[in-house]
């Protein structure tokens, strides 16, 4: 496998670090840390964003408080998202080294030491506990025992074939968060809306883990992806199934109307494309099925806003 050249010229060899976007602007002596928090991919924050944006969707009193939470959550989004990332790559470095698509991460390349890791960690997460005083006591709550999955999740690679599920919790936290931030509590709703996040992150995470399935095999690396394998499109139909299924069940609890159900279609019908369109032996039709599902989010989201009109 070729090894890849970051931060200094072009990438050699598959991976998914951009180095020619925006972050090409950035002073020299920043670009790592960019790039180690995953600013040149933000595909990242918005799935962890959207969970969060559904909930907010769902309870928010007030156009004007809904906005002002949405913009929190995406601003808590992109910092813990980013610490997460340096969480994962502390965990990784090792191994990240000798996989083709992350070897030319800044910790694994060495661009940037685990001890300046550590410091920019401390940034983020105090940047990201300043936003999060900003929500109600609950969600301010809610978002301290976050910390212990996102903790956790790099080591589920190591001790189970289901660490996409593990990242489903943590990841959609969000929508235990959003509810609790727009609503001050935590309701019914909140049950079926955590459930189908958690389903729809297995499944577009299952997809993502393709892009790495002969290096996590030969690593001893356990995925959905390899537990799956060629099985993956029946395994996709039920997880995407399943999450449309609670979304309907949220509506119903929360008392949506029925054009929620209509608008729905819309996001399930974007899913189903998903599951046709899947090839897990081409990892770039993979990266972008999972680039896909920030619209697939953004549908549902609208979906909820319309069923309360």
């Amino acid at each position: 496998m070729a090894r890849c050249a970051v931060l200094h010229g072009a990438v050699q060899g598959y991976t998914d670090i951009r180095t020619q976007g925006w972050v090409a602007h950035l002073p020299a002596s920043w670009r790592p840390y960019a790039l180690l928090m995953r600013a040149d991919r933000p595909i990242g924050t918005w799935l962890l964003f959207l969970p969060g944006l559904w909930g907010i969707a769902l309870l928010a009193p007030s156009w004007g408080f809904g906005l002002w939470l949405a913009f929190l959550f995406l601003l808590g989004a992109f910092v813990m998202r980013g610490a997460g990332c340096v969480v994962n790559d502390l965990w990784d470095r090792d191994i990240d080294a000798k996989v083709e698509r992350t070897r030319g991460r800044p910790l694994a390349s060495g661009a940037v030491t685990p001890r300046q890791a550590v410091a920019f960690l401390a940034l983020l997460c105090t940047i990201g506990l300043v936003v999060l005083l900003q929500l109600s006591a609950t969600a301010i709550w809610l978002g301290v025992l976050s910390l212990l999955p996102i903790l956790l999740y790099p080591a589920a690679k190591r001790v189970t074939d289901y660490p996409q599920l593990v990242l489903g919790f943590t990841f959609g936290w969000g929508a235990v968060m959003g509810p609790a931030a727009a609503s001050g509590g935590l309701g019914w709703e909140v049950l079926p809306l955590y459930a189908a996040t958690i389903l729809w992150i297995l499944g577009y995470d299952t997809i993502y883990a393709h892009q790495d399935r002969e290096d996590d095999a030969m690593l001893g690396i356990g995925s959905t992806a390899l537990k799956f394998g060629e099985r993956t499109r029946p395994f996709l139909a039920a997880c995407y199934a399943g999450t449309v299924a609670l979304l309907a069940l949220t509506g119903a609890v929360a008392g949506l109307s029925a054009w929620y159900y209509v608008a729905l279609l819309v996001p399930a019908g974007m899913l189903a494309w998903q599951i046709r369109a899947l090839d897990i032996h081409d990892p770039a039709r993979c990266l972008a099925l999972f680039k896909f599902n920030r619209e697939v989010g953004f549908a549902v989201a609208l979906a909820m806003l319309v069923g309360r009109v």
